[in-house]
């Protein structure tokens, strides 16, 4: 089989096009044939990093395809059914970069027949984290359900981009009025067609005032992406006892507290990543991701506020050279082609 390797840490350069052995599933395990792989901040930022945990890895963690075998203690019917792959690479040196991949059972997700494979290689990392920002609030659900955050305001900052976009759609699943800050008319376009009630330039005008005239009393629950950028516009408009998950510190500004105004507003802050955030966790996120793709909430592509830019997996290296130059949209590898 093709498969995408990198046995250095790097640049986009370090990733070769390499001929390796069918893998063979384990106890527990499923092998899929990967159709689309889908390309997260994490994946380069892992091929990029210091140290290797494996001497070959083949990257990425999610993606989506079908599974033609399955190792022992998991049911046969299995085969032949439509996945979505999540955390893939997560401690395993083989992902989903790849024209097959070997993961644990539990971390390939029945696929309904109506959403495509580029819906699947878009969920994991970006859905799974949208869903954990929005259900660590002290006065929210621990669920996502349709009507779970009926009478709640979210922020979702950035909401053109791939976390923020799941952010929106998962959020007006369960029942939110949905406001998202973006810095472009173009992005502005995007959030709204993702499903935003509300978008508001954040460099432009009075982005605090023009919030607090949708949300007056306070905005629940933000998930953010560029704390340090935009602390002081969170805590402008979080109510009392509202919650802030961020999930990424885009620009790296630092991050100042004022501790009195936190505590005034007895405001919750919740630090994400997946890695650490608990099997239970995950599988509550999965099980509730998995019913918002049943019910259509999720889609992809220009239309729905996600463009999709597409690479060969013999062009990967192009691939991560786009998402680290901030290609807007999701970036995935067609394994297929």
């Amino acid at each position: 089989m093709k498969a995408v390797v990198y046995r250095d840490n790097g640049g986009p350069e370090v990733l070769q096009l390499v001929d390796r052995e069918l893998p063979v599933p384990g106890h527990g395990e499923v092998r899929v044939r990967v159709a689309v792989s889908g390309i997260n901040p994490t994946d380069w930022q892992a091929r990029a990093g210091q140290g290797m945990a494996f001497a070959e890895i083949t990257p990425h963690l999610d993606g989506a395809g079908v599974i033609d075998a399955v190792g022992a203690g998991v049911d046969v019917s299995r085969v032949g059914q439509r996945v979505w792959l999540f955390m893939a690479a997560a401690g395993r040196p083989t992902g989903t970069a790849a024209e097959f991949t070997v993961v644990p059972s539990d971390q390939a997700v029945p696929l309904p027949d109506d959403a495509g494979f580029d819906v699947g290689a878009a969920l994991g990392v970006p859905a799974l984290t949208a869903h954990r920002a929005l259900t660590v609030a002290e006065d929210g659900p621990r669920r996502l359900r349709p009507g779970a955050l009926a009478d709640k305001v979210v922020l979702a900052a950035g909401g053109a981009g791939a976390v923020g976009h799941a952010v929106i759609q998962l959020a007006r699943w369960a029942g939110a009025t949905v406001i998202s800050t973006v810095s472009s008319p173009e992005k502005a376009r995007l959030a709204t067609a993702a499903g935003a009630h509300h978008v508001v330039d954040y460099r432009r005008g009075d982005p605090a005032a023009e919030i607090l005239a949708l949300a007056a009393e306070g905005v629940d629950i933000v998930a953010e992406v560029a704390l340090g950028a935009n602390l002081a516009l969170d805590l402008s408009v979080l109510r009392p006892r509202g919650t802030l998950s961020t999930y990424a510190n885009n620009g790296d500004q630092p991050v100042e507290l004022n501790v009195l105004q936190h505590m005034v507003r007895n405001t919750r802050m919740q630090f994400i990543v997946l890695y650490t955030a608990g099997p239970e966790v995950r599988a509550a996120a999965v099980a509730d991701v998995a019913a918002a793709v049943r019910d259509g909430a999720l889609p992809v592509g220009q239309e729905h506020g996600l463009p999709l830019v597409r690479f060969p997996l013999h062009r990967t290296a192009d691939a991560h050279r786009a998402i680290e130059a901030g290609q807007v949209g999701k970036v995935l590898v067609d394994v297929r082609s």
